[in-house]
């Protein structure tokens, strides 16, 4: 049976909509893979962590690996929080901590959903995506953490392999608008997952 990597989450992977006619990031890894390797999209543009089981009731009964890329959705429900007033340091901690805590329990249920289909599994961390505004970019990259910290923290727990999207996607050409990537973007995802999924890597972490 030929290697078959099915893509599993949000617009990371289902970015069609976003590369005006270019190829989208499925796309550049079916011509990224070496023969007779193939790929799969059953990842979702605006999936959130929940939506995880949904896509895995059309997984490919021939499917032999998953890649796993969700949360930035999650995170982007809690953006206001960059923009909220606080009295003190400790109040705008303490609110992270427990969106951080919410996050990870829904994560750590999608993980184990994906697991239930018994295939090796490598995850993706969030980009820390391209804003015009300064500030707004190193406010976000900040509030990322952890939500970044979660999924590393689940992955290195279940010893899974890990692509920090965040060293991948590093330049502003690497997206298409703020949170989106761009086929430049596309082709360095692609070719990560690659390096994962056939052990060429050489590292648990990949960029």
């Amino acid at each position: 049976m030929a290697p078959h990597v099915v893509l599993l989450g949000d617009s990371v992977f289902d970015n069609a909509a976003y590369v005006r006619g270019g190829p989208d990031v499925v796309t550049q890894l079916a011509g990224a893979l070496p023969a007779p390797w193939r790929a799969t999209l059953r990842a979702v543009d605006g999936a959130v962590t929940t939506d995880v089981p949904r896509q895995l009731e059309r997984l490919p009964d021939d499917a032999t690996h998953l890649v796993l890329s969700v949360g930035g959705n999650d995170a982007l429900g809690h953006v206001g929080i960059l923009q909220q007033p606080a009295r003190s340091a400790a109040e705008v901690l303490a609110h992270l901590a427990d969106v951080s805590a919410a996050f990870e329990q829904r994560y750590r249920a999608a993980v184990a959903a994906v697991r239930r289909a018994a295939l090796p599994l490598t995850v993706c961390t969030i980009y820390n995506g391209n804003f015009d505004d300064r500030q707004m970019q190193r406010l976000a990259a900040t509030a990322l953490m952890v939500f970044n910290d979660a999924i590393l923290r689940v992955a290195f727990e279940q010893a899974l392999p890990v692509i920090d999207l965040r060293l991948v996607c590093r330049e502003p050409g690497d997206y298409a608008n703020p949170i989106e990537p761009s086929v430049q973007g596309g082709d360095r995802i692609a070719r990560a997952i690659v390096r994962a999924v056939t052990g060429t890597a050489g590292a648990r972490v990949v960029v």
